[in-house]
């Protein structure tokens, strides 16, 4: 279990910023939390619109639409709570299939003919819910998240890995042994009229922008790194974006004044492992890394490079929606997603999570800072706690980014954003502690819901299959108990 000091006991400013001089990192802190702000709450404009206020709901998905792809109850509920949040940007509301092949859970949203009318009620659910609460949706922006989960793919349950090129850390750990589960470059162009067909529904279900997914590991995002995949989707910077540049030609095309997002971890590493007591590099010392976009090379640096040309590639195909992630919550979750507790399957994190917090908002920062064009959300702020208002409101009017995304922080707590722009005390009560039952639920195949804090959730019989998952774990892997 980690040895570091919790976030939540950082009570005064004086600790907390004592806390980032130890650890020598820089977060933009304006006031306590509960103070009043200003910048959070001012409008922003974002995909040729204008948007109410800086703060955006990333996409959260919960494993529990049907099979076939369909809305469910539960689906509506976490929307109608999104729309309840007074965030007045919503990045995709979750991660969307645009095929089958493409799910990451037997459970997960698909977006087709048969379901485009239920997607469509799902997004008029969450505005009517934005309504009732904040009065207007006026500037209120709706996007949807589309995806193919690539390496990542279990549409029926079992891994049924596509892959953009053979990976010699990622293909063991998955069991694959020769080419079959990579993609050839004419399923790629078949592929790529799937997505902008996809596009073309979630407009005329009336969702504003589409989020063409680069992120997180999945097809779009492993693409990138494919140095050493052949043919047209590979090898140099052209061949390994050509698979966005190819979609977005698609999308103008096809669905004429529909914004168009990406979503893109504008770093990775090499994989983890889990190591004595926390994770670890899966990589010999010294030894090289290629597969690292955003990377320095050596799979444990960051050189932001080529990511400054792709934000220029962004700004030539007209788009101008950013929101910055990094790295995959499969391989290196302790970049992405830092937190205290890890989920069951996952290693103890390897430093501080508030390094990992900085990491990601100077990469944030430096990329807002160089490509002002860009309407810029930063990400991984959960782990800050009652600090999100304080931290949100020095990233906003320091320039760090343009809108503040929230995240799990959103399933315990959605209104969050609503109480920081009218300066009230967060509910200590609802704040996410990063406990990852979120994401230990899924990967045991529950539905994911914030089971320690949602009294929604924890009335549901899947917390009792959870906590013995849990229990199995630690006992496992011979962990304490939290």
């Amino acid at each position: 279990m980690s040895r570091f000091p919790q976030v939540k006991k950082l009570t005064t400013a004086a600790g907390f910023d004592e806390r980032c001089a130890e650890l020598g990192i820089e977060l933009p802190r304006v006031g306590e939390p509960g103070d009043p702000v200003s910048a959070v709450g001012e409008p922003v404009v974002a995909a040729g619109r204008e948007v109410g206020n800086r703060f955006c709901i990333l996409p959260m998905e919960g494993w529990d639409a049907t099979a076939e792809g369909a809305v469910t109850d539960l689906v509506r509920r976490r929307w109608e709570r999104f729309g309840e949040s007074g965030a007045k940007l919503i990045w995709g509301g979750e991660a969307v299939a645009v095929r089958h092949d493409g799910r990451a859970n037997p459970h997960q949203l698909r977006l087709g003919p048969d379901t485009v009318d239920g997607i469509g009620d799902l997004r008029a659910a969450l505005v009517a819910s934005h309504e009732a609460v904040h009065g207007t949706s006026d500037d209120l922006l709706v996007g949807l998240q589309l995806t193919h989960s690539g390496r990542y793919a279990r549409p029926d349950g079992a891994p049924a890995p596509r892959t953009g090129y053979r990976h010699p850390v990622l293909d063991p750990r998955l069991g694959i042994a020769d080419d079959a589960a990579v993609l050839s470059d004419d399923e790629l162009d078949e592929l790529v009229v799937d997505v902008v067909q996809a596009a073309s529904l979630a407009q005329q279900a009336g969702f504003a922008f589409v989020d063409v997914k680069h992120c997180h590991g999945y097809l779009g995002h492993e693409l990138l790194s494919g140095v050493d995949r052949p043919g047209r989707y590979g090898g140099g910077f052209d061949g390994r974006t050509r698979f966005l540049r190819s979609i977005v030609e698609g999308i103008r095309a096809d669905a004429p004044g529909l914004g168009i997002g990406v979503r893109l971890s504008v770093f990775d590493m090499v994989p983890y492992r889990h190591g004595d007591g926390r994770g670890e590099p899966d990589l010999e010392p010294g030894a090289p890394y290629r597969y690292a976009f955003g990377g320095d090379g050596t799979g444990l640096g960051i050189d932001l490079t080529e990511t400054h040309r792709f934000c220029d590639l962004l700004g030539e195909l007209g788009i101008g929606l950013l929101c910055v992630t990094a790295g995959s919550p499969y391989y290196v979750p302790h970049i992405q997603r830092p937190a205290y507790f890890p989920p069951s399957d996952g290693y103890a994190p390897p430093e501080d999570p508030l390094v990992g917090v900085a990491r990601m908002l100077g990469a944030t920062r430096e990329l807002a800072l160089a490509h002002p064009d860009l309407t810029v959300v930063a990400s991984g702020l959960s782990y800050l706690q009652e600090w999100i208002g304080p931290v949100a409101e020095g990233l906003v009017a320091g320039g760090w980014c343009d809108s503040v995304g929230l995240g799990r922080v959103a399933l315990s707590y959605p209104h969050l954003p609503a109480d920081v722009i009218a300066g009230r005390a967060p509910e200590r009560s609802l704040v996410c502690r990063t406990f990852s039952d979120c994401t230990t639920a899924p990967r045991n195949g529950l539905v994911s819901g914030c089971y320690p804090l949602d009294p929604f959730y924890k009335d549901r019989p899947e917390r009792l299959e959870l906590a013995a998952f849990k229990r199995a774990s630690r006992e496992e892997l011979g962990a304490p108990r939290r």
